[in-house]
């Protein structure tokens, strides 16, 4: 019986030990599951290491911290932000789990009373990273620099560290659990773009759209329509004006069309102004500075009697009047780089009025239009108000601008209410002894390569930086243009830029470097007889290039420049042919040649 009993007890300690290592098995194969790949400690190792060295893209980098907050992070940097919200280029932190621990300790160690309720504060789903950046004394502006010369966050318990790179750079973050790779990439503003179109391609694209319409076709006719199709019948069997004592004809690319167009809409043309939408976002607009533009548009349509309808069955055209300039001021999060609710508050705003009326539905919007000259409006207005006719500052082809249907805006910048034709005009050609003339601040990729071939290197070339604040040394800036042959207008952040009327207004003759940028009133304007219009690579042969004009042919662009002229002022009392007639003029046109009519 003891015998018995020895081999059971035996027999069932070889069973334990079988049931032991296979649970140490298991535990060491679960273990090493949950070790970060690459940048983990293992439990059984004894190196108090929280990193092992990482290379990424030829550049070493490591962190020696053990803790981290839950959940995967992307940081992202918004191209557009640069534009009067700081001009500063923060990060934004989205998809954020559990992140308490880690702010605490962040909080604890840097001895920064931050309040992580605070930072978790979201609007509508989007979490801020510049909060932290601000408050452990790391400047977002310093995002700006291509190298991210930062501060870093370095504590006992929490270690960032950056990789410097001109395309990306990367953050991370460790734990005992997880561990966060976040990438920034450069702004695209401070890129060159990926693709180019020139003057010449613009042209031909014209061309062919002109020929072929891309409007929805309507869900139902109407007698309007044939009104808009009987007038451009007129337009295109247009007499010839040989006489123009109003006009002067090189400025456009068909004098006689142009004329008989602009008489048709002031005897035809009628417009529908919505009521829907609040201030300060709508039907209140800004009249001074770089965004005024829109402002004065907007203003002048309100009070306008000839062109507005109260009734919207009898409207051509319907005019949304909202503000792109006081949509990001009253509804952009500072500093968070995400414009999403500023889309989806015109998102909103189109459903409303879709609703409520019947007309944008009944063509898709093609008849409706809007003026923006907000370097966003192209992403705010982007899919709801896709195929609206958009009159838009930022004209770029490669975001979506569409020659032939939207309308080039001229940015304008008004430095008077009361009298926005304040200083205007310049000196005669043979007193201008500049021959070329540049000063702003470097925005974008363009301005820095201009000041590196040209600042300082010719007495013929003033190609200067940003010029001193103050009155003196603004009319300093006007007295150059004043005395300049040539204007330099090259692109900022985006393509457009209010040195080009700035030129005009100051009868200097515009040489537009911007490539991908549609000039103001393309479709009926001759832009080859007032200005030159180069491409971004030509900037090292800029001085031969001006050079290279004949003289007859200079003194042809001047004049052309003061023709041009009345054509890009704003008045308080509109008049024939001026900034707010060309622009609903151009509106029109398009309208016009784009309409598709159910038979």
């Amino acid at each position: 019986m003891f015998q018995y009993f020895h081999e059971l007890c035996h027999m069932g300690n070889r069973r334990l030990l079988f049931l032991l290592a296979a649970l140490g098995v298991n535990y060491l194969l679960f273990q090493s599951i949950l070790v970060p790949y690459g940048n983990g400690r293992a439990p059984w190792s004894s190196d108090s290491s929280a990193f092992n060295s990482i290379e990424d893209e030829g550049i070493q980098n490591y962190a020696k911290s053990s803790l981290v907050f839950d959940g995967v992070s992307k940081i992202g940097v918004d191209r557009n932000d640069f534009h009067d919200v700081g001009k500063n280029n923060s990060l934004e932190l989205d998809n954020v789990g559990s992140m308490k621990s880690f702010m605490e300790i962040l909080a604890k160690e840097s001895k920064v009373n931050f309040s992580v309720k605070r930072f978790s504060e979201t609007k509508r789903g989007v979490s801020t990273f510049s909060q932290l950046v601000k408050s452990t004394n790391v400047d977002s502006r310093e995002y700006d620099r291509v190298g991210l010369d930062t501060s870093r966050i370095t504590t006992s318990s929490a270690n960032l560290t950056h990789l410097e790179d001109s395309q990306k750079i990367k953050l991370f973050v460790s734990d005992k659990s997880t561990a966060a790779n976040v990438t920034v990439r450069k702004p695209k503003c401070n890129m060159p773009p990926k693709s180019r179109m020139l003057i010449q391609e613009m042209n031909h694209l014209l061309q062919r759209r002109r020929t072929s319409s891309r409007a929805m076709k309507p869900r139902w006719s109407s007698k309007l329509d044939m009104e808009i199709l009987a007038a451009r019948s007129e337009i295109e069997h247009a007499p010839i004006v040989t006489h123009d004592k109003e006009l002067y004809a090189p400025l456009f690319r068909n004098h006689s069309m142009f004329k008989r167009s602009y008489e048709l809409m002031e005897r035809t043309l009628k417009v529908y102004i919505y009521k829907e939408g609040n201030k300060p976002i709508f039907h209140q607009p800004i009249l001074k500075g770089l965004y005024a533009s829109e402002g004065w548009f907007m203003m002048l349509m309100e009070e306008n009697k000839q062109f507005v309808v109260k009734d919207p069955a009898k409207a051509h055209l319907f005019y949304m009047p909202f503000s792109s300039r006081m949509l990001e001021f009253s509804i952009y999060v500072r500093n968070s780089h995400n414009r999403t609710n500023l889309r989806r508050y015109l998102k909103d705003y189109t459903d409303t009025i879709s609703a409520k009326y019947r007309y944008f539905n009944r063509t898709g919007g093609a008849d409706h239009f809007l003026v923006a000259c907000h370097d966003w409006a192209p992403y705010e207005t982007r899919h709801h108000m896709e195929y609206c006719i958009k009159a838009l500052c930022n004209s770029d082809v490669t975001q979506g601008f569409k020659i032939g249907r939207d309308v080039s805006l001229p940015e304008t910048m008004v430095r008077s209410v009361r009298n926005p034709q304040r200083d205007i005009g310049g000196k005669p050609p043979q007193q201008r002894s500049i021959l070329a003339f540049y000063a702003g601040n470097m925005h974008g990729y363009l301005r820095p390569i201009l000041l590196k071939h040209w600042k300082d290197k010719d007495p013929d070339m003033k190609i200067l930086g940003p010029m001193p604040h103050g009155v003196a040394h603004k009319m300093s800036y006007i007295q150059h243009m004043k005395s300049s042959k040539y204007c330099i207008c090259p692109k900022g952040y985006e393509v457009n830029s209010p040195r080009v009327v700035e030129a005009i207004f100051y009868e200097c003759v515009p040489v537009i470097i911007s490539d991908n940028f549609v000039p103001p009133f393309f479709e009926v304007l001759n832009w080859d007889a007032f200005s030159l219009i180069l491409a971004e690579k030509d900037i090292p042969n800029l001085k031969q290039i001006l050079l290279s004009v004949p003289e007859e042919k200079y003194l042809k662009l001047q004049l052309g420049v003061r023709r041009v002229q009345k054509h890009f002022l704003w008045h308080t009392k509109p008049l024939k042919y001026d900034l707010f007639h060309m622009t609903l003029h151009s509106i029109w046109y398009n309208r016009v040649f784009q309409i598709n009519v159910r038979k």
